[in-house]
C-alpha cells in the first residue's frame, strides 16, 4: 500500500479534521491485507512517531474493536472509562489521549480501518463533531478505496 503520509488527499483530509473538530490528534489505522493485524498508518497532531510501531490484534484496542464490530467507539475519560486494561490501548497511551472517538472505515464494503480523533483533555466530542467525523470518514473511504484498487 502507498504510504499514507505521502498521499496528499489523506494528509489534507486529516489536517482539515484537526481544525474542524478542534481535536489534538487524528489517526488512521488499517487492517493488514495478509492477516488480522491492525497498524496505525497515518497520524496528524501526533507528539511522536510511536504510532508507527503499534501493531494490534483484531478486536483489541480502540482500532481493533471498531474494526471487529464495524461500529463507532467513544472513550470519554481514559484510562478510567474503558473495558479491559489501559495497556490494551497503546495509541491512547502513546499520544496521552483522554477523550477519543473512533469511526470504522469501510474498504471494499467491509470495515478494514479506523478514523480516530482524540483530545488530550477530558472534553467530550459534540454531536456535531461526531457527525463531521462520520462525514470525513466517508470521504477518506473514497480516497482509500481508490488507493487500494490501483
Amino acid at each position: 500500500m502507498t504510504e499514507l503520509n505521502k498521499c496528499q488527499p489523506v494528509v489534507q483530509a486529516c489536517d482539515e479534521i484537526l481544525k474542524q473538530t478542534a481535536c489534538d490528534f487524528v489517526g488512521i489505522a488499517l487492517q493488514s491485507d495478509s492477516g488480522p493485524e491492525v497498524r496505525w498508518h497515518y497520524a496528524a497532531g501526533n507528539r511522536n512517531d510511536k504510532y508507527k510501531r503499534i501493531t494490534l490484534r483484531y478486536g483489541k484496542g480502540i482500532a481493533g474493536r471498531v474494526i471487529a464490530t464495524g461500529s463507532p467507539m467513544m472513550i470519554e475519560d481514559f484510562p478510567n472509562d474503558i473495558q479491559g486494561k489501559a495497556l490494551e490501548y497503546p495509541i491512547l497511551l502513546a499520544e496521552s489521549l483522554v477523550t477519543s472517538f473512533g469511526v470504522p472505515l469501510n474498504i471494499n464494503g467491509k470495515p478494514k480501518g479506523v478514523l480516530l480523533i482524540g483530545r488530550r483533555t477530558k472534553q467530550p466530542f459534540t454531536d456535531l463533531e461526531m457527525q463531521q467525523t462520520f462525514e470525513n470518514a466517508r470521504d477518506l473511504e473514497e480516497i482509500l478505496n481508490r488507493l487500494m484498487n490501483l
